[in-house]
């Protein structure tokens, strides 16, 4: 274990010009003392690596050291074949590089290995796309988004929020995400993070102005705490809905793995098998709207606004379709 460890870790050097103590042992899942007594063992083997405590400090390798292991294992070959060309990739013009990648490595691979990676890409296939929502968005500005983060220069941008109101901004581009198919651009604005949907923007365009990237920016870090910050502004609108035992195989359609969690807090079922749930949702649209679709199937107990809004909107289906009829 400690082998591989110290491979990894030689590895992550590699990859980074400096990289935190801390930031290693979280990677790693050890302790920063571990990491001091692994930085000792390299350097006993003979690599020329180095740490630097307190603040702007870090460990590294020395001037351009690089190593030459290629000793992957057969978990290692598998996973990187299934890595496949995944949407996101092509959309940044990269599909092409990635299969030249994964051809050399096949090459590279003994001879007698070879049929097992062939193997693997014709037992596994990774589709993370969703049944019911388009490929991608539009992203024609992408490339060029692309192109400002690399060279750190800003952007001008014309963009359309939610409310469909078009303004004209200047941002600092950081860096590009994509979540199942759908690109956000995480910026900085006048000295505050902003992030950004791609296929909102009207137009982007590179500037000749540069900007000064944060030394310590965490792109995946700071998509996370973004991520749970937003995901909590959604939910917001507390109900009490009672389910029928039919409706609970289906739960999991409109809340997702959220739908155990809401089960395991309900009550035990009353006489007739129904629970009562208290989910949240990002509107009153939005409960109104799942309320409909389950029918007889749920019933809205709280609060009165939204279960007099289901009886009129339900009544308004049937007096549509009276009308049809007539």
């Amino acid at each position: 274990m400690r082998a591989d460890r110290l491979l990894s870790m030689l590895l992550l050097l590699q990859a980074n010009r400096r990289i935190t103590a801390q930031r290693l042992a979280e990677k790693l899942e050890v302790s920063e003392r571990t990491i001091y007594r692994d930085l000792e063992a390299l350097s006993a083997a003979g690599v020329p690596v180095y740490a630097e405590r307190g603040p702007g400090g870090g460990c590294a390798l020395l001037g351009d050291y690089r190593t030459t292991l290629t000793g992957l294992n057969e978990a290692d070959v598998r996973s990187l074949l299934l890595s496949g060309v995944p949407r996101p990739l092509a959309d940044l013009g990269l599909d092409k590089a990635l299969e030249v990648a994964l051809l050399k490595l096949v090459a590279a691979l003994p001879s007698a290995r070879r049929p097992d990676a062939e193997q693997a890409r014709q037992r596994l296939h990774l589709d993370a796309a969703a049944w019911n929502t388009p490929a991608s968005d539009e992203i024609p500005h992408l490339r060029i988004l692309q192109e400002a983060i690399w060279q750190e220069r800003k952007v001008r941008l014309c963009y359309r929020t939610r409310s469909r109101v078009v303004s004209e901004r200047l941002v600092e581009p950081l860096g590009l995400v994509a979540k199942t198919n759908v690109w956000y651009l995480v910026s900085r604005k006048d000295g505050e993070m902003r992030v950004y949907r791609v296929s909102r923007m009207q137009s982007a365009a590179l500037t000749d102005e540069p900007f000064e990237r944060p030394a310590d920016f965490d792109l995946a870090a700071y998509w996370a705490d973004w991520c749970a910050q937003f995901r909590a502004t959604l939910r917001q609108y507390s109900t009490v809905l009672r389910f029928a035992p039919e409706a609970i195989p289906i739960l999991s359609h409109f809340f997702g793995e959220g739908a155990h969690a809401l089960i395991d807090e309900a009550d035990p079922p009353d006489a007739e098998g129904w629970i009562t749930l208290r989910p949240t949702f990002e509107s009153i649209e939005a409960a109104c709207g799942t309320a409909l679709n389950l029918g007889t199937w749920v019933e809205v107990l709280e609060p009165a606004e939204l279960r007099e809004r289901v009886i009129q909107q339900a009544a308004s289906v049937v007096a549509f379709y009276a009308d049809k009829t007539r």
